[in-house]
């Protein structure tokens, strides 16, 4: 268990990710990457129809596949850890840093995460499927997140014997991911569409063509921070290349809508720009308390002055990280202690002013 520990503490204490360095194709739009791929066990029931001891079964086959995987050394090392061994804080901090989804933090019987360092690589075990392998980058990355991804699901398939039909594909829990089994998304920040009202018709004409919209969190999520993901909606019957051709087409189109809208902007009201970015700015540098959704909303402003060039100094690196900081649980995860929530906006805006001053510095 140390490993396991040392890991997860370094993971959940630390607000910075690789796939928020702010490297990677049109970063200034796409903030990042991700392909996943559902995978379940041939024989297996559904995570949905298991019993306690099925599901621990289940993390026991991915543990053993996981420390097989490592043995031969083919990427870096993975480490499997038990999501009941990881107190319920802890969780939510993985749920803000999107190695976990909301549903997969809930305290269920054999349910476990399988990661690496470097947070590239997140397998879920036991959530909607037995596994879902995830890969993000920074960036419109999405082959590097496929081919990543399925060099895992290869080095898994060895040693797992994954439900497929010659006919369908891979079996899952939900019939839309029938298949290849492959989900890839997009995190896009618009926030020049927002301030023209224009997001509503870009993202309606998204959708209309087969691709559907989330928030920050995904499913069920709202677009926080004018971010939203993109993804693909259908698995069968569309091979994975045509999936990330399509997706990745539609991203571009995405993109240069907003960087068209930034043009207009800078052209057209530079000034009231301007205002909008260097007020928030201030209020983030400068406020003695702040919920979360007023950081990641001045967070949207303070990031267009930085991929503009109107605020010299902090990276996007940087900046990005304040989408972890300002979340209520790594806040509290900070301190070491559940907060009220009045507590937790007085700390927020304690770790926001530390974070950013350490950047003019």
């Amino acid at each position: 268990m140390r490993r396991e520990g040392s890991l997860l503490e370094n993971i959940v204490r630390r607000s910075s990710s690789p796939w928020m360095d702010g490297s990677g194709t049109m970063s200034d739009v796409v903030i990042s990457s991700r392909v996943r791929l559902a995978r379940n066990l041939r024989d297996v029931e559904f995570p949905h129809r298991m019993d306690e001891k099925a599901a621990g079964a289940v993390l026991d086959k991915v543990k053993q596949a996981v420390s097989d995987v490592n043995a031969r050394k083919a990427m870096p090392e993975l480490t499997c850890i038990d999501l009941q061994d990881v107190s319920p804080l802890d969780r939510q901090v993985l749920v803000e840093k999107h190695l976990v989804s909301p549903q997969h933090a809930q305290p269920l019987p054999g349910r476990g995460l399988v990661t690496r360092p470097d947070e590239r690589v997140s397998i879920m075990v036991n959530e909607e499927d037995h596994l879902r392998i995830q890969c993000l980058y920074s960036g419109l990355e999405l082959d590097e997140a496929y081919i990543t991804a399925n060099g895992m699901d290869d080095l898994l398939d060895e040693r797992l014997d994954f439900a497929y039909d010659d006919r369908t594909g891979f079996l899952t829990a939900c019939p839309t991911n029938v298949g290849t089994g492959l989900r890839a998304s997009v995190m896009v920040h618009l926030p020049a569409l927002a301030i023209g009202d224009e997001v509503s018709r870009v993202l309606s004409a998204v959708n209309k063509v087969g691709l559907v919209v989330r928030g920050l969190y995904g499913e069920g999520t709202e677009g926080q921070g004018n971010v939203y993901q993109v993804s693909n909606q259908i698995t069968l019957g569309q091979t994975e290349k045509e999936i990330l051709e399509n997706l990745s087409l539609i991203a571009k189109q995405v993109v240069a809508e907003e960087k068209r809208y930034r043009e207009t902007l800078m052209k057209n009201r530079r000034t009231a720009l301007e205002d909008r970015i260097f007020r928030a700015w201030g209020i983030l540098t400068n406020a003695r308390s702040m919920s979360s959704e007023e950081a990641v909303k001045l967070w949207s402003d303070v990031r267009l002055g930085v991929e503009l060039g109107l605020i010299e100094g902090p990276d996007v690196t940087h900046i990005n990280e304040i989408l972890v900081i300002a979340q209520p649980h790594f806040v509290m995860r900070s301190h070491g202690r559940t907060m009220t929530p009045e507590e937790r906006d007085i700390a927020r805006a304690e770790l926001l002013r530390r974070h950013l001053a350490t950047m003019r510095s």
